[in-house]
């Protein structure tokens, strides 16, 4: 599956999250990291929706940037 994520800038690390998984987050010093973190996230996230019987959400959330 393929879902968006969004990465943000805070004081000294990076922080991610996912909007089609509530709750699915993570961190990390660099863009890299995070990106590598929230892979994990999101996989250990499915299993724990498998393991209680719960849908996996779709992935719906689009991504655009707009010029101002």
């Amino acid at each position: 599956m393929r879902y968006a994520i969004v990465i943000e800038k805070a004081a000294e690390n990076y922080s991610v999250y996912v909007p089609d998984l509530p709750g699915c987050v993570a961190t990390g010093v660099t863009i890299e990291e995070v990106e590598q973190q929230i892979k994990e996230a999101i996989s250990f996230h499915l299993e724990g929706l498998r393991e209680e019987g719960l849908p996996i959400p779709e992935a719906t959330t689009l991504c655009e940037y707009v010029q101002v």
